[in-house]
């Protein structure tokens, strides 16, 4: 048994844990980064990066077939998953090296194991006990189901959908929020017929209702099926496919079963109860500065309550770091962090939904404007549709931007800085957005809910 002793162990190697670590070496704390699989965790090797490289490659597909509309002659001759997968791979081993080199140049002692909290103070891998002034957990999230419905076989996760090595022909995705309509929208522009089945009114429940509508309008015309507001029951699976049965009898018949019903937290076993940490389902609870129940000890990423989202956890791995070194960091609420869907089309939306500022502010002092993409030049070039709804108080701050259609994600900046910043319509009025930028919807919006339409009425 060896001992080690550092300012700060972190234990978990993803977004928030990596983040945590990379701050806390700037502002000169030594620190030991605990991983059991790769750093950079789900996000980078799992998830955000390996799905939007697919959706990319879905993206060409698309753009290939339509190509002729825009005056040049292609020829589709289908998906070589194959050569997907090694473009996709070839992504993220890329950032994989580059966060190594990182890590390294920081000088993180990075230790490759198994960790578990053995007191507010230690971390145990192997041998090797990891004595800390401070522990930052940050362990991650896996791939839920539902009670009674087992993984295997054709009915798979995610993680099981990235490895296909081939593109079914049919899929039932159990999950319409975003892993699900990111993975229905590869495989429809990937040649496959898709079914979504949610449990909830809408799809994308956890956007503004107006969005949520567009959405499923746009995956209605790309030939997308859903089910909505009807639960699933049951799933039986053969040699040629699965059955997927709804409460009310109805059923679906595919190649496979996606459920992607959203992600737990990965805190099983790893000794937090034991050491006295406050749990509920699973999750760490923490306060507002992200300090666990135990002194010393924080808590971040999907393991915390609420949104589970990449940069989310790196905003609390900063934040941590930060908070331990006695920089009082701001904390930022989860409904002003922005969220982001990488399908066809994007939806991007940061702040209090329409109904969210109402039941807030009360009806009359809420005022909100939607911009239609179809008064956007660049937006009409690039063949999409959508809206920019801005939610702001009466004679007050800008309290929400929705967005949906293509490349809305990358206007997600600058709403987020007029959300946070607590910016009025007539602050960004006067601001000059370039020509011809889909940018200029959020210009244009704001310059409606300041009392000076330019190209809206």
């Amino acid at each position: 048994m060896s001992e080690q002793n550092f300012d700060l162990v972190v234990l978990g190697g993803g977004s928030g844990g990596y983040a945590a670590a990379l701050r806390a070496t700037e502002l000169g704390l030594s620190v030991a980064l605990v991983e059991k699989d790769k750093v950079g965790g789900t996000c980078l090797h799992r998830g955000c990066i390996p799905t939007k490289a697919l959706l990319h490659s879905a993206e060409v597909a698309d753009v290939s077939r339509e190509a002729e509309k825009y005056g040049v002659h292609t020829d589709f001759h289908g998906i070589d998953i194959a050569a997907v997968t090694s473009y996709r791979e070839g992504v993220v081993a890329s950032k994989y090296k580059g966060l190594q080199g990182l890590l390294k140049a920081r000088k993180i002692t990075t230790v490759e194991g198994e960790g578990r909290l053995t007191s507010p103070t230690t971390v145990q891998v192997g041998d090797v006990t990891l004595t800390g002034k401070n522990v930052v957990l940050a362990t991650g999230s896996y791939s839920r189901s539902l009670p009674g419905l087992e993984i295997g076989g054709r009915v798979i996760t995610s993680e099981q959908a990235l490895a296909l090595d081939h593109v079914p022909s049919r899929v039932a995705i159990l999950g319409g929020g975003v892993i699900g309509v990111e993975f229905a929208s590869v495989w429809k522009s990937f040649g496959a017929e898709v079914d979504i089945i949610e449990a909830l009114p809408h799809l994308v429940p956890n956007e503004e209702e107006s969005i949520s509508k567009q959405f499923e309008r746009a995956f209605r015309k790309r030939g997308i099926g859903f089910s909505l507001g009807v639960r699933f029951q049951s799933v039986t699976q053969s040699d040629d496919g699965v059955v997927v049965t709804l409460e009310d009898g109805k059923t679906f018949e595919a190649d496979i079963l996606l459920v992607a019903v959203g992600r737990g937290p990965s805190t099983a076993g790893l000794g937090y109860e034991e050491v006295g940490l406050t749990m509920d389902r699973g999750f760490v609870i923490t306060n507002e500065r992200l300090a666990t129940s135990v002194p010393g000890v924080y808590a971040v990423g999907d393991i915390v309550p609420g949104l589970q989202l990449a940069h989310r956890s790196f905003q609390h791995g900063i934040f941590v770091a930060e908070e331990i070194a006695g920089l009082s960091p701001q904390v930022i609420d989860d409904v002003n962090i922005p969220k982001v869907t990488y399908s066809d089309p994007e939806v991007a939306s940061v702040g209090l939904s329409e109904a969210k500022a109402v039941e807030k502010h009360g009806r009359d002092a809420v005022a909100t404007y939607d911009y239609n993409l179809a008064g956007n030049g660049k937006s009409h070039i690039i063949g999409t549709s959508g809206s920019v709804k801005v939610v702001r108080v009466v004679d007050g701050p800008v309290v929400g931007v929705h967005m949906i259609g293509a490349r809305v994600g990358e206007l997600i900046g600058e709403a987020q800085l007029t959300v946070n910043w607590e910016a009025y319509p007539e602050d960004v009025a006067p601001l000059v957005h370039a020509h011809p930028t889909q940018n200029e919807a959020l210009g244009e919006a704001m310059l409606a809910l300041a009392g000076k339409p330019l190209h809206a009425m």
